[in-house]
């Protein structure tokens, strides 16, 4: 991974209008892998009488951390976009508690890519708030793989 790339995944939280507005950060980048977070806010709340963050957010933040997995893999040659996320909920997060999600870039093709992302609540990610599957469009460096 080039240091361009990094910076330019880094700004990748930022950048993007949803991620900004959800208070979204990247706390680890690595090669075909990305940890991202958000802070609990009281306006995302989706159900008023639990305090819990509304699922919708929830997605957010593993559908970024997704393409961000795709963006650092070493092979990526462009942008992404999703083409599909399959999302499992497990449980409510805890309210007040920080939401990360865990990416890897798990096997890609000449034009898509796969992941798997993990979400948690708090310190809590052996207890998954949710799971998710993805495919995101590719542009591989090397022409003609399959």
């Amino acid at each position: 991974m080039t240091h361009s790339s990094k910076n330019m995944a880094q700004h990748f939280a930022t950048a993007l209008p949803h991620c900004k507005a959800l208070s979204m950060r990247m706390d680890l980048l690595e090669d075909a892998r990305a940890v991202m977070s958000m802070p609990y806010d009281a306006r995302l709340i989706g159900d008023p009488a639990t305090g819990v963050i509304h699922g919708g957010a929830v997605s957010a933040l593993m559908d970024s951390c997704g393409g961000a997995s795709v963006f650092m893999h070493p092979e990526n040659a462009g942008a992404s976009v999703t083409l599909d996320l399959r999302i499992d909920y497990m449980r409510p997060a805890k309210p007040e508690e920080r939401i990360s999600a865990e990416s890897h870039c798990f096997h890609v093709t000449r034009n898509v890519a796969f992941v798997r992302v993990t979400a948690w609540a708090g310190e809590m990610k052996d207890e998954p708030v949710a799971t998710a599957t993805g495919a995101f469009s590719f542009k591989h460096k090397t022409k003609g793989r399959a």
